[in-house]
């Protein structure tokens, strides 16, 4: 994403410096559940940043497993550093397309805060626990912690950020109910309870800030997962000499620079490569925004179609590209012995707080009145998907180890 102005310089690239007549203006956003008077000195979406930026969740990112967990090295990302990796790839899309770098990255710093401790694994774990409970998901753990869970203010509890912050976290992916709805798993209880207080309008595409959101965190970790599984020495670089996307851009850096050293050969990928995904996005974006002629967010929302993707050519890539990342790191032998650890952790600290409530701290068994119901699961969830890795590894010892108290 080095774009600079000068020889070479591309007008495909130039950088909009008034905002996209479809960008989402914080100056006309639908408001908060609970009122608040408007701050003198921030837009409405500058305060939904800062609210992400301060609070709990986002601070217990940084010992949240993205795929190792924090104790197998220093330098893999963490659900913390992805994140921040995330928001700077959608300010960078943002800034370029005339939209609100602030709405998008107030998503992208929050948009990873139901993650369990431990990543997917510990997701599933959970999730297998809560059967018959409704489930687990936790893009729904998100809007949970969002609107409930953070208790940081005296007029409400959550963060109470604005429609279009909410909106944009639970449909990043698209319309998740009606006809546009991709078929996946039901809609978690959590969403319709609210969407019953707060229509966020689940039949629709989100604004254009969250469609950029979520491609970001395509970028983001698509490539950073090349780059940590080559630190763990999952795979080498000459493993992704034939994989679309990375093997070329292999070749082209080894045409430049022959005698380059493996670390810099790797960040000299990944870099290209993230510079590659930017370009095909804002590319093929463009091409959709001149056949749509959006004039609006809302008309953002009204398509049938996604705004903000990238080119067939570049989806097809990516697939391969993730295949051979969940053949050769995610389900790695390594990376499966952790997980399979992961799993019992969590499963384990469920079916214990279930038996014996009594134990939670007093501020999540003060909650609970039937310790059979089904909201005393919830109760229990909520707890165990706030953990970081290194929390719940702690109370697991403490629990299950008769010499620790």
């Amino acid at each position: 994403m080095d774009v600079k102005p000068g020889k070479g310089y591309s007008d495909s690239m130039a950088i909009l410096r008034t905002p996209a007549t479809f960008a989402t203006d914080p100056d006309l956003s639908r408001g908060r559940l609970v009122g608040e008077p408007r701050s003198p000195m921030r837009s409405e979406f500058q305060r939904d940043r800062d609210r992400v930026l301060h609070s709990t969740a986002f601070r217990r990112l940084k010992h949240k497993t993205q795929v190792f967990v924090y104790h197998e090295g220093d330098l893999y990302r963490t659900r913390l550093t992805h994140s921040l990796e995330v928001a700077q790839i959608a300010r960078t899309l943002c800034r370029t397309l005339g939209l609100d770098e602030d709405l998008a990255e107030a998503l992208a710093l929050a948009h990873d805060f139901g993650h369990t401790p431990f990543g997917h694994a510990g997701e599933e774990a959970l999730d297998e626990a809560m059967q018959g409970f409704g489930g687990f998901d936790h893009n729904a753990q998100t809007l949970r912690i969002l609107t409930k869970l953070e208790h940081r203010y005296a007029d409400f509890d959550g963060l109470n950020l604005t429609w279009e912050a909410l909106e944009g976290v639970v449909k990043h992916n698209g319309p998740i109910t009606g006809p546009l709805a991709k078929p996946k798993k039901p809609v978690p209880e959590t969403i319709f309870r609210f969407n019953d207080r707060f229509d966020l309008e689940l039949q629709t595409f989100p604004g254009p800030e969250a469609q950029i959101a979520a491609l970001a965190d395509d970028i983001a970790y698509n490539n950073h997962d090349i780059d940590d599984g080559l630190r763990a020495r999952l795979f080498t670089i000459e493993d992704l000499r034939d994989v679309p996307v990375v093997g070329p851009i292999i070749s082209d850096v080894l045409k430049a620079h022959p005698k380059l050293e493996a670390p810099r050969l790797a960040h000299e990928t990944v870099r290209r490569m993230i510079d590659r995904m930017v370009r095909d996005l804002l590319d093929e974006t463009r091409r959709r925004i001149a056949a749509a002629k959006p004039d609006s967010a809302a008309a953002v929302r009204a398509l049938d179609h996604p705004l903000v993707a990238f080119s067939d050519q570049l989806v097809a890539e990516s697939k391969a590209l993730r295949a051979f990342l969940f053949d050769n790191m995610y389900r790695h032998h390594r990376v499966n012995l952790m997980t399979a650890k992961a799993r019992r952790v969590v499963r384990d600290l469920f079916r214990f707080y279930r038996e014996e409530p009594q134990t939670l701290p007093a501020e999540w068994s003060g909650q609970i009145r039937d310790p059979k119901s089904p909201e005393a699961a919830r109760v229990i969830a909520d707890y165990i998907a706030g953990m970081t890795d290194r929390y719940a590894l702690r109370e697991y010892r403490r629990i299950f180890e008769m010499d620790r108290g």
